[in-house]
């Protein structure tokens, strides 16, 4: 019979974390005896100093901390392990640990950004770097206070901020997404007034915070400086739906107003970019397009990264995107997470199909920073869990004669799924595309429970729409046979889509329905911050300057 290592008693765990110090611990009374021993003096643990630093030496304004690898989230990476969450399998508090871990994250950053901001010089060190290397701690330490090193400010210091600007920013899901996870957003920018009119309803913020108008004509000067940049950039020519033009197409070419933006910004460029795009851009002119957005990044000092999510991992919408990470080559992870962020040698992962896996291994000449992530949820709610309460005799429901004729522009393949849908005993819901074949318009039905595309009203040639068969509060619910009724999605129901349940929504149907088609996935952005941004944001502040 197969062994299973026993689960740990909650008492098991909280007497292990007894005998866990808090200060004074063994690396730091290391650390301390070997700084005391090269000439530097110091204060410890003052309690006037934001974080209490593990070492402080005033003189000089420099606070040093001694970070727990367990307690800061660092013991995943050091144990090889894809997230924080593995670490935690034989765990009945598993939650409660993750949450605690994360808080500590959080305040980390928050204490660095609070010193960094008052002028101090900060470095942060894990426990196990000074059991393997104390002599260089010790050794950077010691330059830094005789001046030998030159800390001036660099692209890593930004990195505790958490701070965003966002560019071709919609409606602020993107923004949704981030905050969740602990960012915010210092900057906002979009063409569309009616994209910042819905922005500003449900944030409320934009008089000091969106700029309204065409990226390529925004002065550096306006653009803070931050630590991501993000920019879902129009993919109109990049997409499969399309025209196809790629970066040479009139939106799509706005990419390179974004990158005009960083290469002024010089030194201020943040550490961190995120791109999003259509699945279409990888295969747009053979590859080239993408090749060349990455090479531009490369030109602007990032290694880039490239992995691909469905937004049907977490909300019932398929949704596939993908997405660019840059990080600055001067700030790059140090020490031993260089060692332990080695991707698998094939690139294939739940993040990293095939075709993406082969692109990353046919362009060795692209500056790669590629990391291992874990794969993302799974979900199991369906089209059903985000519909209304509408009605049946509520205009919103199509004409009996419009949802025939939807009914008729279907093939002969869905056309039968549609019957056996109508004359079913259950109530079943679908969603349907109108597609143009061939200059004919053709109604396509999907009941997987999940919806597609959806299409942005505003120049596409398809909309999403729901398509109902035999429910009791419509038009099936007298019989529950033969009966059926159609409708758009309502503009609550395509934010509960893209996991905006909570936005507000304060504009016509027409131009919300717009502004969530044209939107990312909150849950995926969350999702992205939690297993990429964050654990980089805390590489990024160990075994460095910051200053």
């Amino acid at each position: 019979m197969a062994q299973h290592k026993a689960t740990r008693s909650d008492q098991d765990i909280s007497a292990i974390m007894r005998k866990v110090r808090s200060n004074n611990t063994t690396p730091e009374m290391v650390f301390r005896k070997a700084l005391w021993a090269r000439g530097v003096r110091y204060r410890v643990s003052p309690t006037a100093i934001p974080g209490k630093p593990d070492v402080v030496i005033s003189s000089k304004r420099i606070a040093v901390f001694i970070d727990g690898d367990f307690w800061h989230g660092n013991q995943w990476r050091r144990r090889g392990r894809a997230s924080l969450e593995d670490q935690f399998t034989q765990t009945r508090r598993r939650e409660y640990w993750l949450a605690k871990i994360r808080r500590n994250m959080q305040r980390d950053c928050q204490t660095t950004a609070a010193l960094l901001a008052g002028g101090w010089t900060v470095l942060r060190f894990w426990e196990s770097d000074i059991r393997r290397d104390l002599d260089r701690c010790v050794q950077l330490t010691v330059d830094i206070a005789n001046g030998v090193v030159d800390h001036h400010h660099t692209a890593a210091s930004l990195a505790p901020q958490k701070t965003v600007a966002e560019f071709f920013t919609g409606i602020g899901l993107m923004r949704l997404g981030l905050e969740r996870k602990g960012w915010s957003v210092a900057f906002a920018n979009d063409i569309d007034k009616q994209m910042h009119d819905m922005y500003h309803a449900h944030f409320g913020d934009t008089d000091h915070r969106f700029m309204l108008g065409d990226v390529r004509a925004i002065p550096v000067e306006q653009v803070p400086t931050v630590t991501l940049a993000t920019a879902s950039f129009p993919r109109n020519d990049l997409s499969l739906a399309g025209a196809r033009q790629g970066l040479t197409g009139e939106e799509s070419s706005a990419f390179r107003g974004f990158a005009r933006i960083l290469e002024e910004m010089g030194q201020r460029r943040p550490p961190l970019v995120l791109l999003e795009n259509a699945p279409g851009f990888l295969t747009s002119h053979g590859g080239a397009d993408l090749e060349q957005v990455l090479l531009s990044l490369n030109r602007l000092g990032y290694s880039v990264d490239t992995f691909m999510l469905d937004a049907a991992r977490f909300v019932p919408r398929s949704r596939p995107r993908l997405f660019i990470v840059g990080v600055r080559d001067d700030s790059p992870p140090t020490l031993q997470n260089q060692q332990t962020q080695e991707p698998s040698h094939s690139y294939e992962s739940d993040v990293g199909p095939r075709a993406l896996a082969g692109f990353i291994r046919t362009h060795p000449h692209i500056r790669w920073a590629v990391r291992d992530l874990p794969p993302p949820p799974t979900s199991d709610a369906t089209i059903v869990d985000i519909l209304e309460d509408i009605p049946e005799d509520s205009a919103v429901w199509w004409s009996h004669d419009r949802a025939a004729y939807l009914l008729n522009q279907m093939s002969p393949r869905h056309r039968a799924i549609a019957d056996t849908m109508i004359a079913g005993q259950r109530w079943s819901y679908g969603t349907v595309f109108r597609r143009v074949r061939d200059k004919t318009s053709m109604a396509e039905l999907r009941t997987d429970g999940l919806a597609g595309r959806l299409r942005t009203p505003r120049g596409g040639n398809r909309r999403q729409i729901l398509f109902k068969a035999g429910s009791g509060r419509q038009i099936l619910f007298k019989a529950g046979y033969g009966r059926y009724a159609a409708r758009l999605l309502t503009p609550r129901e395509c934010a509960r889509l893209m996991g905006a349940d909570e936005y507000v929504i304060d504009a016509p149907q027409r131009q919300a329905l717009f502004g969530f088609g044209d939107a990312v996935c909150v849950p995926v952005i969350a999702w992205i911050a939690e297993y990429y941004l964050n654990p980089i944001v805390s590489e990024l502040m160990r075994n460095r300057v910051l200053s």
